[in-house]
């Protein structure tokens, strides 16, 4: 598998090409539902871009060193808003497809919440990696050769806050 290397500035960049993807569509939503983790930072971004409400639904399916190890899928059992009830035509997002298996998964579990009144839901990714079982709607970087994405948030996985601690006082 090989490696595919994110700045920040890459990040930022591939967010607001995402933003235009969706705007030149002309689709219109009501709501940006993101995926926690990884859609948290995504949806936040288009969330303020399109001044639209976010809501969050966690999920997680790494495990182990480094996070390259797949488990089961977990969705949380509720999704967390701040608005009374959800829009009927939904942004889901994340920041990658990989598996396809989150967005397989988090669609049925969406409309299934009867709650709720959902007319559509659209998928946004910045990155598609081939060896995904669903395409997103919109996404920014088709990957055919399934890289490894190390986004630039990836150190903090790595660091304590002791660590943290020891390089602020460096610093100084």
């Amino acid at each position: 598998m090989s490696d595919l290397f994110i700045s920040w500035s890459d990040y930022h960049h591939k967010i607001e090409q995402l933003a235009v993807k969706i705007y030149q569509s002309s689709w219109q939503f009501n709501q940006i539902v993101c995926l926690a983790r990884g859609g948290l930072r995504v949806g936040d971004i288009l969330s303020r871009i399109y001044d639209l409400p976010l809501a969050v639904l966690a999920t997680s399916s790494y495990n182990g060193l480094g996070k390259q190890e797949r488990s089961d899928l977990i969705v949380s059992h509720h999704l967390t808003m701040t608005t009374e009830t959800l829009g009927d035509r939904i942004l889901l997002v994340d920041d990658l497809v990989d598996s396809g298996i989150t967005l397989e998964k988090t669609i049925p579990w969406l409309k299934a919440q009867q709650e709720f009144s959902i007319t559509e839901i659209r998928t946004a990714v910045i990155w598609y990696k081939e060896c995904s079982l669903i395409k997103p709607d919109y996404y920014v970087d088709y990957l055919p050769d399934n890289p490894w994405i190390h986004q630039p948030f990836e150190m903090y996985e790595h660091i304590t806050p002791a660590e943290l601690a020891v390089k602020s006082l460096a610093r100084k």
